[in-house]
């Protein structure tokens, strides 16, 4: 068996323009500037807070990014309900989701950045309920790149991470990957460059959907 670990923003959703706008909007109600797109993109895939404290230049986490952590997470929904603001799936990722969740060698699973409230949202309007086995959130594990996120989902899947591949959009996706030992693969749609995904550790560069499966194919039987 071999186990498979999704990102979720950027990699199987494109969110941008949701999380841009919540956090533009928190940091004009915290009397901050609004911030650029290309800033919020850099930390997508990072815990809250910490994504916050890094916009604001902070090395640290302090009072005013919890407080700031706490506007975000209060308005999310607000946001995403008004039109505009879904968070659609990238094109061909249904597909692939399928065709790997059909597959009985691989046990599927995600690890996000995204609160567990996220993700069971993401995965109830996307039709992901009962497609990942395992999964680990921001509100279960340090944020990335720290390993944990994968060894733990490596320890309840009771496979390997010399077994496991890692699929993300995000360099802190390539490093927490290759810092718990599984293969990294990094997608060319998603928020990072390829680039900066291959600076950080990628074992393969997926253009579209579809090369994940050849490259599974040729690498991993």
């Amino acid at each position: 068996m071999k186990l498979v670990l999704f990102d979720c923003d950027g990699t199987l959703v494109d969110s941008a323009a949701l999380i841009h706008e919540v956090m533009a909007r928190t940091f004009v109600a915290f009397g901050l500037e609004r911030p650029l797109l290309a800033s919020t993109k850099s930390i997508i895939g990072l815990t809250l807070d910490i994504a916050i404290a890094r916009m604001m230049g902070q090395p640290h986490v302090d009072d005013r990014a919890l407080a700031m952590t706490a506007h975000y997470k209060s308005i999310f929904s607000d946001v995403r309900a008004e039109e505009g603001f879904q968070e659609p799936l990238f094109p061909g990722i249904a597909d692939l989701v399928a065709t790997l969740s059909a597959r009985d060698d691989l046990v599927l699973g995600a690890v996000t950045g995204k609160s567990r409230r996220g993700l069971k949202l993401i995965s109830a309007t996307h039709g992901f309920d009962s497609v990942f086995s395992v999964s680990r959130t921001a509100d279960d594990c340090p944020s990335k790149p720290h390993p944990a996120m994968v060894t733990e989902c490596c320890s309840e899947a009771g496979i390997t991470a010399s077994r496991t591949i890692v699929i993300g959009d995000a360099i802190y996706d390539m490093q927490m990957a290759k810092s718990a030992g599984a293969a990294a693969i990094g997608v060319a749609w998603g928020y990072a460059s390829v680039p900066e995904l291959v600076e950080a550790g990628a074992d393969h560069i997926a253009r579209i959907p579809d090369d994940i499966i050849d490259w599974m194919e040729r690498n991993h039987g």
